[in-house]
């Protein structure tokens, strides 16, 4: 079964992380949500408190096969401040799994090398931290396994690319037609 991991820190952007968490979690998908703070209730960005499923020290990623950066200021910093996280997601880019990321956190992995000779994208703002990537203002870029999303406005589009990778495009599809979104 898969199983992703939405990471969330003080600041994070709610629309970003929670649909990507609603859309995972309709699709099946093994979805937690894990706090980097050392609480399990973490603040957004617009002061809207979410109880987390579990926290950092406390997580087993082995059988993780995706790690979910959200945006949201200062959460992107806050994520980027997380020394273990930062370890996970270099041991996950390494390993050649899943990495994926919205808004500014692409910055992240910008500044991590990661977005090297490949197609990102993230908030424009943050653009200039796509470090040696081919910058896009597509709403989501899927290039090998580092999957980056411009914002908010992006976020359904973001999810559903999330739930292509482990159900098919197919999948992705029912979904959006069941939540009435359309493209």
């Amino acid at each position: 079964m898969s199983k992703v991991c939405v990471f969330f820190a003080e600041g994070y952007e709610e629309i970003e992380a929670l649909t990507v968490v609603d859309l995972l979690r309709r699709s099946g998908i093994d979805t937690a949500m894990v706090s980097v703070t050392g609480d399990k209730a973490v603040t957004s960005s617009h002061g809207v408190a979410v109880v987390m499923d579990s926290l950092f020290a406390e997580t087993d990623f082995s059988e993780t096969e995706m790690l979910v950066l959200p945006g949201g200021m200062p959460g992107t910093k806050n994520l980027e401040a997380c020394g273990p996280l930062m370890a996970l997601v270099d041991d996950f880019y390494r390993e050649g799994k899943y990495v994926a990321a919205i808004c500014a956190a692409p910055s992240i992995l910008g500044h991590r090398g990661m977005l090297k000779g490949k197609r990102a994208c993230s908030f424009p703002e943050f653009e200039s931290h796509l470090e040696g990537a081919e910058v896009t203002r597509n709403c989501v870029e899927i290039a090998d396994k580092v999957i980056t999303a411009r914002g908010m406005g992006c976020a359904i589009d973001f999810g559903l690319a999330l739930v292509a990778v482990f159900r098919g495009g197919g999948a992705a599809d029912a979904l959006a037609e069941k939540i009435v979104y359309r493209k």
